[in-house]
């Protein structure tokens, strides 16, 4: 980064440091997952699975919301580290952290690889070569049905304690814990990220490559790295749910899964932090809830509420909420200006 380039975003790195600073919102939002293991003792399974989500989606808008990066196969780098957690734990190492760091790594290595021809061509290049990477493991691991199941899944996967103290049981409440550790030290690298002059790269790059290109940025490198770093999360994600749930199936790599973490990033409101987690609550326990009161006709009723929302809420339900607490505090002051005088 040349000296004209650091004096021209000095001021944007100085508001930077300001934002990083954590608000009570924020506080707030993690406190209340801690509260939710003693309020909500019955639907941990159910929490454990929006954290894994809210993970993943965490991943896809690293790069979307953030890089301007779209895709619709980040599941092949969920659904990687799925397999790779499950096979290593079915082949005798059952230790779980580990085995999040072994599958991270695969994925990453994948994204690596694969950053060169996805970055090479225009938005609608980027949806067809995602897709198409995401469907040729699909059939891999359809393929390979004595190393993955096929599709009866890969079952048999066994896990150690975790730090040889806490054991997975039937009420989710080892797998409730273990998930909200790793999202939250996943949360804390990934603001760290964006709240840096490379997060602020990645905005520029997003808003205006070639200006970017033209303040001596290394465009490629920074979008290289970006993409490598979420499907290494994703990887994550995806060996998070087969360890929390003991089992991993060809769903991991499938279109609806890629399609479900895109949708999960627009519901809850991209490059805001916490849309994807916001939007991982979101769908999942209107799926739960439409379910059991709809159950041949609840993809509808989501299907009404999405539409709607896009239409009422610019910017997901992050930009609604935004939009909510301005006009609050327009009507609040508004209200105090005439006692005032």
């Amino acid at each position: 980064m040349t000296m004209d380039h650091k004096l021209r975003y000095a001021p944007e790195v100085d508001r930077l440091k300001a934002t990083a600073s954590w608000r009570l919102s924020e506080v707030g939002f993690w406190l209340l997952t801690i509260a939710a293991y003693f309020l909500l003792p019955r639907q941990l399974v159910l929490l454990s699975r929006v954290a894994v989500m809210g993970l993943f989606a965490l991943s896809l808008d690293l790069i979307l919301g953030y890089a301007g990066i779209i895709s619709l196969g980040h599941a092949a780098f969920f659904g990687l580290g799925g397999y790779a957690a499950g096979i290593l734990a079915q082949h005798g190492w059952g230790e779980p952290l580990s085995g999040l760091v072994v599958a991270g790594m695969i994925a990453a290595l994948l994204g690596f690889a694969t950053s060169f021809l996805v970055l090479r061509g225009s938005d609608l290049t980027r949806l067809m070569v995602t897709l198409g990477i995401c469907l040729m493991l699909f059939e891999v691991a359809n393929k390979l049905r004595s190393l993955t199941g096929g599709t009866d899944g890969l079952q048999g996967v066994s896990l150690w304690p975790i730090l040889g103290i806490w054991s997975f049981d039937l009420y989710g409440r080892t797998a409730y814990g273990y998930s909200i550790i790793v999202l939250f030290l996943i949360f804390l690298l990934v603001r760290r990220v964006i709240h840096s002059p490379y997060g602020l790269a990645l905005r520029g790059i997003k808003e205006n490559q070639r200006r970017m290109h033209a303040l001596g940025t290394p465009v490629a490198r920074r979008l290289v790295v970006a993409y490598t770093m979420a499907a290494g999360l994703a990887g994550v994600a995806g060996a998070l749910l087969t360890q929390t749930t003991q089992f991993v199936s060809l769903d991991v790599l499938s279109f609806e899964k890629s399609a479900e973490v895109l949708l999960i990033v627009v519901l809850g409101g991209s490059g805001t932090l916490y849309g994807g987690l916001i939007g991982s609550l979101a769908l999942i326990v209107a799926q739960y809830l439409l379910s059991g009161i709809s159950p041949e006709y609840w993809q509808f009723w989501i299907g009404i509420a999405f539409i709607a929302l896009v239409f009422l809420a610019r910017g997901g339900l992050m930009g609604l909420a935004r939009g909510a607490l301005a006009l609050l505090h327009a009507r609040w002051h508004g209200s105090e200006i005439p006692s005032g005088g």
